[in-house]
């Protein structure tokens, strides 16, 4: 599968999406919110701005992930892969980040203190 399939089953009705493989994808600004994308390899994905709230990323690879500007609010990221992410501004209120992973190069916007949400840095 590649973004625009994903977009175009999206539109049409259908959320669920686990462990697809959407590695280096384009979704800029792609309206994906209450997706189940539990256990997808989006590694090197470019999601900024996306709109993601509700979705389900558990267990997700966003390994180098571009999520600058997306709205995850309300979205589950438990245990997932955010080693060098860039979630500068993205907006994260109500997300689940418990168990997710982070490093040194990981991007958060100012302030954001990912200990206090339960994030595991590797």
């Amino acid at each position: 599968m590649d973004a625009n399939e994903l977009k175009q089953r999206y539109v049409a009705g259908e959320r669920d999406f686990p462990a697809v493989k959407l590695v280096r994808a384009k979704l800029i600004q792609a309206m994906l919110a209450g997706v189940n994308l539990f256990a997808a390899d989006l590694s090197g994905a470019n999601l900024a701005k996306a709109k993601l709230w509700g979705a389900n990323l558990g267990a997700a690879n966003l390994a180098g992930a571009n999520l600058t500007r997306a709205n995850l609010s309300g979205a589950n990221l438990h245990e997932a892969n955010l080693r060098g992410a860039k979630l500068n501004f993205a907006k994260l209120y109500g997300a689940n980040l418990s168990g997710a992973c982070y490093d040194d190069s990981t991007r958060f916007s100012r302030g954001f203190d990912p200990v206090s949400r339960n994030m595991r840095k590797l």
